[in-house]
């Protein structure tokens, strides 16, 4: 069983030991998204746990599978995104503030000035307020119940993955201390991904500690292994009740992005996937070495399958690509469902020189561009909703190609392929589109959902459903191969009518700062 907590939903699947979903074995629950000021996202914790209880008890249902025959559980998350709570009551104490969150802005200026070569040499990360230690800092400074708690030594911080663990574990057998609590652990991918964990070292780093605003280690989740046969913990008797009385333990824990490389098989240096959820994600596995990017990428920790050695990964992260298709949806609303975009986009064909930046919370990669902000460029009297549909396709494909770009230039050599997966890469416009910007063959999975993929390979290598990474290969399949169909001077002149438009987005939130809450 999988529980893939996303920005947008969480997802529960069972998938068989051929590497297959069960008929029937999953379920898809949407939470609600909080934004009590402009650039502010946050989520509810407790909505989010009891949509997890939710989909576990309705994929056990529709597959009208006996809980006992699961194996184990993985869990996989939306990374950077932050939880507080009360060690002894399990509450919040404070809305997760999500990974899109702007509102630590002059913390990050701060860490950019004073401490910016530590922490990419620490870290792998760039300061930004993408994560979470700055959130972290900013609850600290902010909330007064925090401060309280923080101050008794009984507030946990933790990612999603933690916060999803702790509950999964609550009251488990395996818990020796209050039965209330739970295993408070988290992976070294998902580690990574705070801007307070040395990736060399695999640990807690206390400089890193003291300089956003003194977070004591002590409120921090475990480091340990993506996949390990020391488990985490066993269900507690909240989920042991959904499971039928079933002692099932939770054995694998791995950031989405990560999980998603994972389930494309990435598992040879070189291997590039991209994500297309609510932002872009693309990762190159680099092995044993944590490459250093001089152009605008993280270096990350990719998967960890034994304590005190971690794989790497250089990754581009783009913010913003799916939820702009949401925000034609319910902005817009030019398209009353997602799936509309895609005969929407292909009803004309070109954007008629429309080019969209969907900068709503600045940009990532390579760009690190926290005050950058959204914008639609090149319309014309001619200008229609179908134009503007193929736009935010092709932007999508756009800022894959700019994490690309910086990606060649970090290894020195082109790539030779690009798996797809995720929501977004049911579009077979996109994707071609893609294939013809990029220059390079894409290739679609059979599954498309590789995140939870990944996560159910590493839970069943803990378990020994598959002995190895080769036995894991056997299962992946391909759905369709995209070849590029157009010339490198189209190519090129479209991609520099892309990055015109991006220049004239970047830095806008700083030309009027009253307008975003930053004066």
């Amino acid at each position: 069983m999988v529980i893939d907590q996303g920005t947008t939903g969480t997802r529960v699947a069972i998938v068989s030991s051929n590497g297959v979903p069960a008929r029937g074995g999953w379920c898809y629950r949407e939470h609600m998204q909080i934004y009590p000021r402009p650039g502010w996202v946050e989520h509810d914790p407790l909505e989010i746990w009891e949509k997890t209880k939710l989909c576990m008890e309705e994929s056990i249902r529709k597959s009208r599978i006996n809980p006992r025959d699961i194996a184990a559980i993985g869990v996989t998350n939306q990374r950077e995104t932050i939880v507080v709570w009360n060690l002894r009551t399990g509450n919040p104490l404070y809305n997760a503030i999500v990974w899109q969150d702007r509102r630590t802005a002059k913390y990050v200026d701060l860490l950019k000035e004073m401490h910016l070569d530590v922490i990419k040499g620490k870290t792998g990360l760039i300061p930004d307020s993408y994560f979470s230690s700055v959130k972290i800092w900013w609850l600290m400074e902010n909330i007064e119940k925090v401060r309280e708690y923080v101050k008794r030594g009984e507030a946990l911080f933790g990612t999603i993955d933690s916060w999803i663990i702790w509950n999964l574990t609550r009251g488990s057998r395996d818990i020796l201390t209050n039965e209330k609590m739970g295993a408070h652990v988290t992976d070294y991918s998902n580690a990574s991904r705070t801007m307070l964990f040395n990736i060399h070292e695999l640990k807690w780093d206390d400089e890193l500690l003291e300089m956003h605003g003194r977070i004591p280690k002590e409120s921090l989740p475990l480091p340990r292994p993506s996949s390990d046969r020391e488990f985490y913990g066993y269900v507690g008797a909240e989920v042991n009740n959904i499971l039928g009385g079933a002692d099932i333990p939770v054995a694998a824990s791995i950031g989405d992005q990560q999980a998603a490389l994972f389930g494309q098989i990435g598992f040879d240096v070189g291997d590039v996937k991209c994500t297309y959820g609510t932002g872009n994600f693309v990762l190159i596995n680099t092995g044993a070495t944590a490459v250093k990017s001089r152009y605008g990428l993280l270096t990350t920790i990719y998967y960890s399958l034994e304590p005190g050695r971690a794989l790497y990964a250089l990754e581009g992260s783009i913010f913003i690509t799916g939820a702009a298709i949401q925000w034609l949806r319910d902005g817009l609303k030019i398209i009353e469902v997602s799936a509309e975009i895609n005969p929407l986009a292909e009803s004309v064909s070109d954007t008629g020189g429309v080019y969209f930046v969907p900068a709503f919370v600045g940009l990532g990669a390579p760009y690190w561009d926290q005050y950058a902000r959204g914008l639609i460029i090149g319309i014309t009297r001619g200008t229609e909703r179908r134009h503007l549909a193929r736009a935010t396709l092709e932007a999508i494909a756009y800022l894959t190609r700019d994490v690309v770009e910086a990606m060649k230039a970090d290894i020195g050599k082109d790539i030779g392929v690009l798996k797809a997966d995720g929501g977004a890469s049911k579009s077979d416009i996109l994707l071609q589109f893609q294939a013809d910007i990029l220059g390079v063959k894409v290739v679609r999975p059979a599954v498309p959902e590789t995140t939870s993929l990944g996560a159910a390979y590493l839970a069943g290598i803990a378990v020994g459903i598959w002995k190895s990474l080769d036995d894991v290969r056997g299962v992946w399949r391909i759905d369709r191969e995209f070849v590029p169909r157009i010339d490198s001077l189209a190519r090129e002149r479209l991609y520099s009518g892309w990055r015109a438009a991006v220049k004239r987005a970047l830095g806008w939130a700083k030309e009027i700062p009253w307008a975003y809450g930053y004066e």
